[in-house]
């Protein structure tokens, strides 16, 4: 079966509505880092302040996510993913009314740091979702294969959309508007996506309480969870970087569509990886994409303008889908299926936390940078990425070998 072929079974068996409403729902998370970032930093004026609203935003979300995916392991997706919704809506508004030029700090930690708490998942959840969905379909390897590929495709599509309307919003309107418009966003469509009908494939089965899952932490999965922390650790710098470079050039606006353009070739990269063939392991994948990400990211070092940034975050971008899909993929395979709810949102909340350490440092060493202030932060990027090689090259024997949890 062909890539497009495998698409197109998906499509069929969710309907074209789903796919809307799983992607849309991912998006308020997407603005929610940025547009925080933004919003404390112009206001207050500091960027260490406005990148650890942000990472405390991260840090909240890593911790609440797995403790939400478990729960909708055991109780299903629609109540938690409806009750987040509504709580992270209102988290983003209260983000906005505490933020002010004379606000205390902790006020506006703790007001993203609510928001982070509750804002769902959506897209790991989504994941979830899809073996069970496809458990009548004659390959079914090969479709779970392409969703993961579709599902990595969709966030990055997501990080790119995120801050693009924050930087289109933050120009039109305010920073303020544009982190009420992911509310908005979010208490519609994460709504929708809780109560959505294939949430019923989900649900817990009488039961299931008798039966003890397998273990998680196993030595393979916490190398994906290290894998997607340094992952995070990309995101949050470069954020970071953009929006220090953009705010130097008098253009503090663009920061969100400057950084979006990395999603771009990530889109394409994470939608052209489902036709590769079978016998390419997912560890090689992810060691391969490992590589990408240091030879592509280096160059940040030696940016002075938005244009060359541009440039150098688009050709990022190309292996940064491969390298978490890969990810991803491999805790859908090699966790017990009553806990890949868990797994997948330990996943995302391990990006969040990697988020919050980039954010944090890149800001920090920017703050305290003489001159050329993204530098230091752009730093951040390819000292995470370095480690990503290291990593995967320690543990591809691991990777390599690991076996699935569960009889398929």
């Amino acid at each position: 079966m062909s890539a497009i072929a495998a698409y197109r079974a998906l499509l069929r068996i969710v309907g074209p509505a789903y796919v809307l409403v799983a992607f849309l729902g991912r998006i308020p998370l997407a603005m929610s880092q940025l547009g925080v970032l933004v919003l404390v930093s112009q206001v207050t004026g500091r960027y260490g302040l406005g990148g650890a609203a942000a990472g405390v935003l991260a840090v909240a979300n890593a911790i609440g996510s797995p403790v939400a995916g478990s729960l909708a392991d055991r109780r299903g997706q629609r109540p938690v993913v409806l009750v987040q919704s509504l709580l992270g809506a209102a988290g983003l508004v209260l983000v906005v009314v505490v933020t002010s030029e004379d606000a205390p700090a902790w006020s506006i930690l703790a007001a993203a740091a609510f928001a982070g708490l509750t804002i769902p998942q959506v897209g790991p959840l989504a994941r979830v979702r899809w073996r069970p969905l496809t458990a009548d379909a004659r390959d079914q390897e090969r479709l779970v294969d392409a969703a993961f590929s579709y599902e990595g495709s969709a966030d990055e599509a997501s990080f790119v959309l995120g801050p693009a309307l924050i930087g289109v919003l933050a120009i039109a309107a305010s920073p303020s508007g544009a982190l009420l418009a992911g509310a908005a966003l979010l208490a519609v469509f994460g709504t929708w996506f809780a109560l959505h009908p294939t949430a019923r494939v989900v649900e817990p089965h009488l039961g299931d309480s008798d039966v003890r899952p397998g273990p998680l932490w196993t030595s393979a999965f916490v190398v994906l969870v290290l894998a997607q922390l340094l992952m995070g650790s990309i995101f949050g710098s470069v954020q970071t970087g953009t929006t220090v470079l953009a705010d130097a050039a008098g253009r503090a606006g663009e920061a969100g569509l400057v950084h979006a353009v990395l999603g771009i070739g990530s889109v394409v990269a994470g939608l052209a990886i489902a036709g590769l063939p079978e016998h390419v392991l997912y560890a090689t994948r992810m060691l391969v994409s490992a590589c990408g990400l240091l030879v592509l990211s280096s160059p940040l070092l030696l940016v002075g303008s938005l244009a060359s940034l541009v440039a150098v975050i688009a050709a990022l971008g190309f292996a940064v889908a491969p390298y978490m899909i890969s990810n991803f993929a491999l805790a859908g395979v090699l966790v017990p299926i009553r806990r890949v709810g868990a797994a997948m949102t330990m996943l995302a909340g391990a990006t969040g936390i990697g988020y919050a350490l980039g954010a944090a440092v890149a800001g920090r060493l920017a703050d305290h940078a003489d001159h050329d202030a993204h530098h230091p932060a752009f730093a951040v990027t390819v000292t995470a990425a370095t480690l990503a090689v290291l990593l995967a090259l320690g543990a591809h024997r691991t990777l390599r070998d690991a076996r699935p949890a569960d009889p398929r």
